[in-house]
């Protein structure tokens, strides 16, 4: 016999999107800005901070093994009623963060110079960002700590709480890096390693943090055996998601630094130009990460209560609104494309090519709106395997194959690379919009609705 409830309550879309839009506004901004200090230096030292980042966001991906799992099994726990399950879960999670945290800071730690050297790094930037991505690894450690307990807040709808654990980090973080990169007071001036050091030092602050925001306003106490245990019932079901979702982003990551790896070999001032330009364009696709993040969180909940009709509804709803969005804001930057690169830069050979990036930002964002927030929803309803089953061949092709041959073979430069994102988001937007549009997703809703509780009937 089918179950009835109520309805499930979720909070109004702005009131989950607004913290998390500052939330990524502030992580940006300190990307943005730790672009800038580089610069200060020199723009090799720009360049470096560029290429040893991506690196490091690369190797972070493997945490997306159980990072893009995490938030929706919770959500679907918490929607269907499972609070103890979801806190189980939870802590599952920070075992597994330790383990992952710990190889990725390894892999940074002993093969930087080979992952530079697979990705071109030029002459001049290689000596800078070899010594600032192995002192990167610690840091790594403890962003898959802060990363998984965050998601767990997010998925209690904390995403106020949240946001002010990450605003103490980064007023700490810069705090430190400022005096540690140039030598103030006293301080032997570091350069990149301090910005490195500064960054550990206050993520060990954000998991402090974390463990008091869990036990205080969700109950969840961490216990010693918990940092290291594996529990295969709780990950399994994280896995079920985190799989697929983690073999999409590294998917695209790998195609992505193929592109990397392409600008570099355009030479060391394309290098600085696509730095340039990808902190402003960070800027620019910041809403519509916040609304496929806030689509997850709501899509998950209803996905567990059943209500699978108000799902769908919800996502046409977000991605209309975030497709104007979108591209209102990446037309405003393309229009002040020149001022904001010369916040990083007077070279006017930069400055004029970063601009061209810009406007062809503005065809690209449409298409990373489809795919930002159509992806959430799916892997909130169980979807997880469709995307990456179904974007690899543009990733590989369009993506990573366009880049070369538009960018390198064709002659084009930079904007043969950026044409190929542009065509690589559309084509698996489109994809994935048909996907959710025609309920194809709905079976992957309903089983993973079964697998919470079998006894209850989802209503179509």
């Amino acid at each position: 016999m089918p179950v009835s409830r109520p309805p499930v309550r979720t909070p109004p879309m702005f009131n989950l999107a607004w913290p998390l839009l500052v939330e990524l506004g502030l992580a940006i901004a300190a990307n943005v800005l730790g672009t800038a200090l580089s610069a200060r230096i020199s723009d090799d030292t720009a360049g470096a901070f560029a290429i040893a980042s991506q690196v490091s966001a690369t190797l972070f991906i493997l945490f997306r093994i159980i990072g893009a799992g995490v938030s929706v099994v919770v959500t679907q726990n918490l929607g269907g009623g499972q609070r103890d399950a979801a806190n189980k879960v939870a802590c599952a999670v920070v075992g597994a963060s330790t383990w992952l945290g710990a190889v990725t800071g390894l892999m940074a730690l002993c093969g930087a110079h080979g992952l530079l050297h697979l990705l071109n790094a030029p002459a001049e930037v290689f000596p800078i960002a070899a010594p600032f991505l192995m002192a990167l690894a610690p840091a790594m450690l403890f962003d898959a700590w802060n990363a998984s307990m965050a998601s767990v807040m997010r998925a209690h709808l904390r995403t106020r709480d949240t946001l002010v654990v990450l605003i103490i980090m980064h007023v700490t973080h810069f705090a430190l890096a400022i005096p540690l990169m140039y030598g103030w007071a006293g301080l032997p001036a570091l350069g990149l390693p301090g910005y490195a050091l500064a960054l550990a030092l206050s993520r060990a602050v954000g998991l402090a943090l974390h463990l008091l925001m869990w036990r205080v306003h969700l109950g969840i106490r961490v216990t010693r055996g918990a940092w290291w245990r594996l529990p295969r019932r709780e990950l399994g079901a994280v896995l079920h998601i985190g799989l697929p979702g983690a073999a999409e982003n590294i998917a695209w990551r790998l195609a992505f630094m193929v592109s990397v790896a392409s600008a570099a070999e355009l030479g060391a001032k394309a290098l600085s130009t696509q730095a340039y330009v990808w902190q402003v364009m960070s800027g620019v696709m910041m809403f519509s990460i916040a609304t496929g993040l806030a689509v997850e969180i709501v899509v998950g909940y209803l996905i567990g209560a059943g209500e699978v009709r108000e799902a769908h509804r919800v996502v046409k709803r977000s991605l209309a609104r975030g497709l104007v969005v979108c591209v209102l804001i990446a037309a405003a930057a393309a229009l002040a494309g020149r001022w904001l690169l010369g916040l990083f830069t007077q070279d006017p050979q930069i400055v004029a090519a970063g601009a061209t990036l810009l406007w062809i930002t503005v065809l690209l964002e449409p298409g990373r709106t489809f795919n930002l927030v159509v992806i959430n929803a799916l892997r909130a309803a169980g979807d997880a395997r469709f995307p990456v089953m179904a974007g690899a061949f543009s990733m590989l092709f369009v993506l990573a194959g366009g880049s070369w041959l538009f960018g390198i073979v064709l002659g084009w430069g930079l904007p043969g690379i950026w044409l190929a994102y542009a065509a690589d988001e559309w084509i698996r937007g489109l994809i994935m919009w048909r996907r959710w549009q025609t309920h194809a997703w709905v079976p992957q809703a309903r089983s993973s609705r079964k697998r919470l509780r079998p006894d209850i009937v989802v209503e179509g």
